[in-house]
């Protein structure tokens, strides 16, 4: 345990304090500049907790994650654990390593330039709030491959960088330059709540914009990977939520969970994506949102196949 506790305070910068309750320590916060140490980990199972910035996860890969640290320290944690049969569990190897572009720079951070103004207003303007911007750690690029784009980081259930995207907010043409990696993973998979209702989206800003539970697909299509977390965790309800022009992949996602046993229930647009509604009307929305029945998923290919047929006519 001493061993963990040296690396910790080497990787976060600060000697950590002993509490009481046992194995249980307390540190500054990397995330927010406060005069007390509110950092609060627990070195036996991994458990950490801001009580300024209410970031939080189950296991220390998680915190090392956040606070960007190196990959020889995740080794030294690695190497650390591996006799733990908590995080021996919890942890499996990468083959593909994910890593933000160098010029990535964390909009909750300190500082101030014009394009972080920019990059900042942009995601007001599309209803991402400052609670949003340190829970998903946000960042953005003023030079290099992803010069003026913002970063949207995705995180694995234990806390490591798995995908990101990279949209750009001064009109260019490319409007998304992502990571060179794999899109066979589970988008903000460190968010999710399994045992609850989850909601499945195209992209970051949808998933963001419903504040809890939401996946981005990075497309229109289920990859395998998350398919197969669906159905292993036997996830009861899901909300689908596509854009107003993905109704056939929306129809072919619902036909296989419906499959599967699962409650699925299909959300209406009217030609507006998600993130353009607003909060308010995405809880309202869900609420009133019901069961997806095969009865339902024949009707909208019935008429989808009289649209054809009338615009051949024409």
């Amino acid at each position: 345990m001493n061993k963990i506790i040296n690396l910790l305070n080497r990787v976060l910068n600060s000697n950590g304090t002993k509490l009481k309750k046992q194995n249980e320590y307390m540190y500054w916060s990397p995330f927010i500049s406060h005069h007390k140490p509110k950092l609060q980990i627990n070195i036996q199972n991994g458990n950490w907790h801001c009580w300024v910035s209410n970031m939080g996860g189950r296991n220390l890969f998680q915190l090392l994650s956040k606070v960007g640290a190196s990959k020889e320290n995740f080794d030294e944690l690695t190497e650390l654990v591996d006799e733990v049969p908590r995080y021996k569990r919890n942890v499996k190897k990468d083959t593909e390593v994910v890593k933000l572009p160098e010029e990535f720079k964390p909009l909750w951070n300190g500082g101030d330039s014009i394009v972080k103004r920019h990059a900042l207003s942009y995601l007001y303007k599309r209803g991402i709030d400052d609670s949003d911007i340190l829970k998903y750690n946000i960042g953005y690029c003023d030079n290099g491959l992803y010069s003026n784009r913002i970063i949207v980081p995705s995180y694995d259930s234990n806390g490591k960088l798995n995908f990101f995207v990279g949209r750009d907010f001064y009109n260019s043409k490319l409007k998304y330059r992502n990571s060179p990696t794999s899109k066979d993973i589970i988008g903000f998979d460190l968010f999710i709540n399994w045992d609850e209702p989850i909601i499945l989206c195209e992209g970051v800003f949808d998933a963001m914009s419903f504040k809890r539970n939401a996946i981005p697909l990075f497309g229109k299509t289920v990859m395998d990977t998350l398919n197969k977390k669906i159905i292993e965790f036997k996830v009861k309800v899901i909300y689908l939520s596509l854009d107003s022009d993905a109704i056939n992949d929306a129809v072919k996602i619902s036909e296989n969970f419906i499959n599967n046993g699962i409650d699925v229930r299909m959300m209406k647009f009217n030609e507006k994506d998600p993130n353009e509604i607003g909060f308010e009307k995405l809880l309202y929305l869900i609420k009133r949102t019901e069961t997806t029945r095969f009865s339902d998923l024949m009707k909208i290919k019935l008429n989808g196949t009289r649209k054809k047929h009338m615009e051949i006519q024409r």
